[in-house]
């Protein structure tokens, strides 16, 4: 399966702005690379405005679904849609999206961990679902936002389900670049599939970016990794056969005693 991720500046506060942008950019991806799957950052359409969110946070994805389901039928690509500001339920999510080459939306996922270092939870609400497995072409995937990588329950889980790969969207500060590299190759290593990460560069807010978005296979290789501070394309295929290799060769699911951890 061929990835392209757009680690990309985000257009503070305009979504619109944003999603013109996306757009142009899938229509050059496609004709470029010709990938199966592309990957957005985390809440590209906003950025970090949190204050300003309770105007333009969007209202159940009412704009930004049907955009992405355009582009992906459009186009006949997957597309993990990185994370917006929605707001439901009387509270505003950071929701991620994920949609099939048909268009659909296969899975949406509200982001649990709400980072303090960022004043998150003073106008997020995090989610009350558990992480769940989504297929696209076949395979079986996962999808984490950013500060979640810090949690290895949440990619363990996954992994026990079948996961193959483990998509993690984010706008991870540059201050904690060296922590964003080594748990992605962590999570890669102690479960054994492919880490696939799009993180934003640039400043918003007096917070530089850390940029690096990552291919990890099951091994713990970095397949590719992007700058920290480009807005560029990074393209990576990751052969499936790989994670039913790795975990023959170090069994290390067989070999768990949860019952004694």
């Amino acid at each position: 399966m061929k990835y392209a991720m757009y680690q990309m500046d985000i257009i503070p506060g305009d979504p619109e702005a944003n999603r013109d942008k996306i757009k142009r950019w899938v229509e050059a991806i496609v004709t470029h690379e010709k990938p199966d799957t592309v990957v957005l950052p985390e809440m590209w359409t906003t950025a970090y405005t949190l204050p300003e969110l309770d105007r333009i946070a969007e209202s159940n994805g009412a704009d930004t679904i049907p955009f992405l389901q355009d582009l992906a039928k459009s186009y006949h690509i997957n597309i993990i849609g990185g994370s917006i500001a929605n707001q439901k339920d009387g509270g505003i999510y950071n929701t991620a999206l994920a949609m099939n080459r048909e268009g659909e939306l296969v899975y949406q996922y509200d982001k649990i961990h709400l980072v303090p270092m960022l004043d998150e939870p003073t106008y997020l609400t995090g989610g009350g679902d558990k992480v769940q497995i989504f297929e696209l072409d076949g395979v079986k995937m996962g999808l984490i936002i950013c500060y979640d990588l810090r949690f290895p329950e949440l990619a363990r889980k996954l992994a026990l389900e079948g996961v193959q790969v483990l998509h993690i969207v984010a706008e991870w500060p540059a201050a904690r670049r060296n922590h964003w590299k080594h748990l992605q190759i962590a999570r890669a290593i102690e479960n054994q599939m492919f880490v696939v990460s799009c993180n934003r560069i640039g400043h918003y807010n007096d917070v530089d970016f850390a940029g690096s978005s990552m291919v990890v296979d099951p091994w713990g290789d970095s397949l590719v990794t992007a700058s920290a501070d480009q807005e560029e394309t990074i393209v990576a295929s990751l052969s499936m056969d790989d994670v039913p290799k790795v975990r023959q060769n170090v069994p290390i699911f067989s070999s768990r005693v949860p019952g004694l951890y």
